[in-house]
């Protein structure tokens, strides 16, 4: 890595632990984390006091990468939440803690977020 890309991996990491302090996902309201690579975008619904993920999403799942073949970053994204908030309420899964993992809340993280309230999960 680059001087740049270290100093920028390091705030995010650091902005990645002061939130995860504050944010617990439990049975009641299980946390939605986030992770975002250059090209594709991922999801789960985890519940932190028994450590398993309950639900998760990716862009590069065999379900979801056949419909989002040829869409912009951000479609993708909104594919993947709303994705996502379907397999959660399947479950029983109507409220969570959103987790952006130390990723500003703008663009493709945004537009998931709010695919997965359309789709109807309470953030």
């Amino acid at each position: 890595m680059r001087d740049n890309n270290k100093k920028k991996y390091r705030a995010r990491l650091k902005k990645k632990i002061r939130i995860r302090k504050k944010i617990f996902g439990t049975e009641d309201c299980p946390r939605l984390v986030v992770y975002r690579s250059n090209k594709h975008i991922s999801a789960q619904i985890v519940n932190d006091s028994n450590n398993i993920v309950l639900v998760s999403a990716s862009s590069f799942s065999k379900d979801l990468r056949q419909s989002l073949e040829k869409k912009s970053k951000s479609e993708m994204s909104v594919g993947v939440g709303k994705e996502l908030a379907k397999k959660a309420l399947k479950k029983k899964i109507k409220k969570v803690v959103f987790d952006r993992n130390g990723y500003l809340y703008h663009g493709r993280i945004k537009a998931l977020a709010e695919a997965s309230r359309e789709a109807g999960l309470k953030l």
